[in-house]
This record gives C-alpha cells, structure tokens and sequence, in this order.
C-alpha cells in the first residue's frame, strides 16, 4: 500500500556506475624503467668505450695540431737563421803547404776557427792555445765527432805560406793556418763581420793588427753557430761545443 504512494522513480533499483580497474601510475620524467638494453640502445659499458674513444680520438687531433704547430715554428726559426747567419759564401785561401783551401772543403765538420796574424806578440798565441787545449779535450770523448781547428790570418802582408806554416806548428798537429791576398782575407773575414786594423809602423816597419778577438764555431753546415771571447776557458768552450753537438740542427738543407 506504500508502495503505491511513492513516485515511480523511487520504486526503480538504484544503479552504481561500474568500477573501473585501478590505474597504474605515469613515469616521472627522467626516469626509465630498468631492464635490458634493446634495439638502438647502448649499454653502459659501450656508452664508456664510445666515450673513450671519442676523447681518444679528440687527444690525437689536438697533439698533431701541436706537433704542426711546432713544425711551422722551427722551420720558420730556421729560415730567419739561415738569412741572418754569418758565414755565408765561400772563400779561397792557401793553408800552410801552399794547397787551396775553400770554406765548402770543411764542410760536414765541426770548427773552432780564430783570426789572428803571426807577429802578435801575446793574445793570438793565448787564444790559439785556449783553442788548442779545447779541441784536445773534445778528442778524449769517445763518440764526438772530430773538430778541425783552423787559423785565418788578418795580416797577409807579412803572413805568407812559409811564415804561417812556422807559426802553426806551435800549436795543436792538426791546427790550419790559411793566409791569401789581401782582398782573399778580407773577404774571409768579412763573412764573420771581423775587424781589422794595421796600426802605424815603428821604425823597424813593425806594427800590431787591432782585430777582432773571437773564436768561431762553426757546424757542419759551414755557418757560425756560436763565439767564445778571452773570458772563456778552455773547458767552458769544450762543453759548450759538446752541447751543440747534442742540439744540432743545419741550417741549410
């Protein structure tokens, strides 16, 4: 009977919506599931080695660039060297036996080489036995090449062959003296920009050569490579041309 006075939509079932399954959460960003590497994904491991390889490949690149750099830099050192080297040319004298002699027949040794004359009463025969003593120690170490010492007179007018083959004999057996004609000297000389002066005549007709006071290496490509004044001792002057001939480059190809 109470049914009857209900409204028609109060004596219908109630209707729950269907459950839905319970959804899984959405991955956070920047995270991945773990699980074995697939297809067009690398493991760690060859993500290491390509890594390396591309560091590998950077390091070879940046130390050829430095080896290119430094390639370009001696060769341009060189090139300004060779055209500011003194020693440059050739000259032609007659050494102590009347033989011509060229700077290119010394070429490929080493050289102490000293310009002085004969009549010079005390520091050409100092300087000659300081060279002297200094190639004697180079020769007792094995393995060096030989150094040729050589003597260039700035006096031709009275340095002739016989007087300059009796001066050298003082000094160390393998020392050659080289004289010529007055412009033969000077052109020699002029090549390592040396001095050279006659003073005035005494009575007798003697006089002294103000000169330049130096002796010369020179390397196996004939040009100046280092100098060695009165202040250097013959030991200083023997290690400084071992250094050298440790640090050798040549200057002309």
């Amino acid at each position: 009977m109470f049914q009857a006075l209900l409204p028609a939509r109060c004596l219908l079932p109630r209707c729950r919506p269907p459950r839905c399954p319970p959804l899984c959460p959405a991955p956070r960003r920047g995270l991945r599931a773990a699980g074995p590497a697939g297809p067009g994904r690398l493991s760690p491991w060859r993500r290491a080695a390509v890594a390396a390889a591309a560091a590998g490949a950077a390091g070879a690149a940046w130390l050829y660039l430095r080896e290119e750099k430094e390639r370009r830099r001696r060769a341009r050192r060189r090139a300004e060297l060779r055209a500011l080297a003194l020693g440059q040319g050739d000259f032609r004298l007659l050494d102590q036996a009347g033989r011509p002699r060229r700077k290119a027949d010394f070429r490929g040794q080493w050289v102490l080489l000293y310009f002085g004359f004969t009549h010079c009463p005390d520091v050409c025969p100092e300087e000659l036995e300081k060279l002297s003593r200094a190639v004697a120690l180079l020769e007792r170490e094995p393995g060096l090449p030989p150094v040729q010492p050589l003597f260039i007179t700035v006096d031709p007018e009275r340095d002739d062959v016989a007087a300059v083959g009796r001066y050298v004999r003082d000094f160390h057996p393998r020392l050659l003296g080289l004289t010529g004609s007055p412009e033969e000297v000077r052109a020699a000389g002029g090549a390592y920009r040396v001095y050279a002066s006659p003073g005035p005549k005494d009575e007798d007709g003697d006089y002294i050569v103000d000169h330049t006071v130096l002796i010369y290496l020179l390397g196996p490509d004939g040009l100046f490579l280092d100098y060695y004044g009165r202040g250097k001792t013959a030991d200083q002057i023997a290690r400084s041309v071992r250094r050298h001939m440790e640090t050798y480059e040549p200057l002309l190809d």
